[in-house]
């Protein structure tokens, strides 16, 4: 019974420390944080038709948070944009 209970946690694990990041997700989408405002990707984000069309939708609720948190972390009037290249 531990080692089940010791597998499903170590399953857990795994798949936590392979998750994307943010920048990951939006290399995959071919999404640039920088090419919007702060405000344009919360709006993208409110909208379930314009997140369909970048594909955001087929995501994870939490890969959608991570995204979203780069996303808005790095626009391009953010303390941080994304710079090109990086």
């Amino acid at each position: 019974m531990q080692t089940w209970i010791i597998g499903v946690v170590a399953l857990l694990l795994c798949s936590a420390l392979h998750a994307a990041s943010g920048k990951e997700l939006a290399t995959g989408l071919g999404l640039s944080a920088a090419s919007k405002a702060m405000k344009q990707w919360e709006a993208v984000f409110e909208k379930p038709d314009k997140m369909a069309k970048m594909g955001i939708d087929k995501l994870s609720d939490a890969d959608k948070a991570e995204l979203k948190s780069y996303l808005i972390g790095h626009a391009a009037d953010s303390d941080h944009p994304e710079a090109a290249g990086l």
